[in-house]
């Protein structure tokens, strides 16, 4: 069982809330919390757990996509700088956290305000307070959708 899978399941079923838009490589979401707002996801359409696993011209592809998603929400968001994670080691698919980062974001968590969003304790991140309303979900989505577009 593959959680990004099963997101892009309901992406391709038109369930997925958080979908604001297909790439030639993968799919752009909003993130479930928005701690630090405009957080996205980029999920490759193909289930592979590492990018030297990919084909080298999707490979490349999709690296490229992936820089103009962070482009975007980068813009849209007002960013001064952008966080890139691609993990995977919970869930094994390929999969960037794209963060807008914005001078005192993460608070005491910091120095000064500034530090790596895993600083920021995970109960905090991922507190139902940072759970986007269906309007402010909407909102989102519309503001990153013009800049991809």
């Amino acid at each position: 069982m593959c959680i990004v899978c099963d997101r892009i399941k309901l992406i391709k079923d038109n369930q997925n809330p958080y979908f604001v838009k297909e790439l030639e490589t993968g799919y752009v979401v909003i993130g479930d919390y928005q701690m630090f707002r405009g957080y996205t996801l980029f999920l490759c359409k193909q289930h592979e757990i590492e990018l030297y696993d990919l084909e080298k011209d999707f490979m490349m592809k999709y690296l490229e996509e992936m820089a103009l998603v962070a482009k975007a929400v980068a813009k849209a968001f007002h960013a001064e700088k952008m966080n890139y994670e691609l993990l995977g080691n919970k869930d094994t698919h390929l999969h960037w956290h794209l963060f807008p980062r914005v001078k005192g974001d993460i608070g005491e968590y910091g120095r000064n305000g500034v530090g790596p969003v895993w600083w920021v304790p995970s109960k905090m991140m991922y507190d139902d307070q940072n759970k986007p309303t269906q309007e402010e979900l909407r909102q989102l989505k519309e503001i990153l959708l013009k800049e991809l577009n």
